[in-house]
């Protein structure tokens, strides 16, 4: 879906006044505090300046190891130093947060900034482009207050390629929000999964993502989707999706060479393509591919996963929206459905650690809402993974699947300062992820 120039910068001038206005309307307790305590806006750190954070606890999240207490010396934009005690430069802002633990940024591997709860479809009818991108500002604000410092937007879901004008306005520090990889629309077959199935068909009701039948569409799209700016491809493999006598019946979207095809063409002007796969046989097509993630993988077969183990592929698990849709279905009949595909999802979740697939964490947040999303950490606790290996797959993990591992996701001499802080620890309690009370991004503090 391509929108024209005039039209982004159009949408544009009314991101930034959104943003002008979200911002003098956030609470106090979420926004920066200068050393008097009175509320400041959000500014990026001067080249050179010295800012040492001070916390009880700080988390190695590589090695897991607790330093009691924890320092990071941040100069600038990056961290200058990490341990148990740091440097003290003359003139530097001493900032101690008291009984909190310091671990680096939270990370989303899978988010829309461009949904909301509600109706997904109708958003796409009934909201303006322009309406979804002032929303999908704020969204992103409250994700960066929550502590997610970085996040992969996996499709507009109907806005075609606005994400970039959301991301480029959030590197260029004119509104608030994580750093951003983006994937445009994300790409569908004529009566898959996201198209407008079950209207009026003489309507001609736009699908949620764009169509791209064969090959030789794929690469089409693709490339439209790289010239409007998109960091990765996101390819819906299965749905719709069903339970058939306890196993997960899904249809496949796509063959095994349509996405060798796709993926081929990604990787020439190195980019990668994610997948929306839950079960098989599509789940093995797109690991067989070479995809960089298999996003909700309810159902995997054994030689889907030593494919994914042997290839690095990550699975991104999305129990938070699983959650949330068994928790708000529309009917009792829906509700019973989306909480056996949960327990479903959960048993499989299980093999999936034990045969050793890497695990990212992602939340799917959008249809449920923004700045909650932690609750992601809670469930991948509450189904297998210790509290370390959660933290590290929305840490360690998801910097790698982003493809900054060398930027971000851990507290390391010359990384990005993006640093969060909660109260108590997290390795005895994981619910701790979901009480951020302090945000530094880019050597700028955001929420203090």
């Amino acid at each position: 879906m391509k929108i024209p120039r005039s039209f982004l910068a159009f949408v544009l001038v009314l991101v930034f006044c959104a943003a002008l206005a979200a911002q003098s309307a956030l609470p106090q307790s979420a926004l920066p505090q200068t050393t008097q305590g009175q509320s400041a806006q959000p500014q990026v750190a001067a080249s050179g300046r010295a800012i040492v954070l001070h916390g009880a606890r700080l988390l190695d999240v590589e090695s897991g190891r607790i330093v009691a207490p924890g320092e990071i010396l941040v100069r600038g934009d990056v961290i200058a130093e990490v341990g148990a005690k740091v440097t003290r430069p003359s003139g530097a802002e001493i900032i101690d947060l008291g009984d909190m633990t310091l671990l680096p940024g939270l990370i989303d591997a899978h988010v829309h900034l461009f949904l909301h709860p509600g109706a997904e479809d109708l958003q796409t009818v009934q909201e303006s482009v322009p309406q979804r991108t002032i929303m999908a500002t704020l969204a992103a604000r409250d994700d960066l207050m929550a502590g997610f410092t970085a996040e992969r937007d996996m499709g507009t879901e109907g806005a075609g390629s606005a994400d970039t004008a959301v991301r480029d306005a959030i590197n260029r520090g004119e509104i608030p929000g994580p750093r951003l990889r983006i994937s445009g629309n994300a790409i569908n077959i004529l009566g898959g999964h996201e198209d407008a199935i079950g209207y009026n068909p003489e309507q001609h009701v736009l699908p949620n993502a764009t169509y791209a039948n064969n090959s030789a569409e794929l690469v089409t799209v693709i490339r439209e989707q790289l010239k409007e700016g998109a960091d990765f491809i996101k390819i819906y493999e299965t749905g719709a999706d069903s339970l058939v006598n306890g196993r997960l019946s899904t249809p496949f979207q796509y063959t095994e060479e349509e996405l060798v095809a796709a993926v081929r063409d990604a990787a020439r002007t190195g980019n990668r393509v994610a997948v929306h796969a839950t079960g098989e046989p599509g789940t093995l097509y797109a690991a067989r591919a070479g995809v960089e993630s298999v996003d909700h993988a309810y159902q995997l077969s054994d030689e889907t996963m030593r494919v994914m183990r042997e290839k690095q592929i990550f699975a991104v698990p999305t129990f938070a929206i699983a959650e949330y849709f068994a928790e708000h279905a529309a009917t009792p009949e829906g509700g019973a459905r989306e909480r056996q595909m949960l327990e479903l999802h959960a048993h499989e979740f299980k093999r999936q650690l034990a045969a050793g697939v890497p695990m990212a964490m992602g939340s799917d947040v959008g249809p449920f809402p923004h700045g909650t999303q932690a609750r992601e950490f809670v469930l991948m606790v509450k189904y297998g993974m210790s509290p370390l290996a959660a933290i590290q797959a929305g840490t360690l993990n998801g910097a790698r699947l982003l493809g900054w591992q060398d930027k971000i996701g851990a507290l390391k001499v010359g990384y990005a300062a993006d640093v969060a802080a909660v109260p108590g620890n997290p390795l005895d309690d994981i619910t701790a992820l979901q009480k951020v009370s302090f945000v530094m991004k880019d050597g700028a503090v955001v929420r203090r």
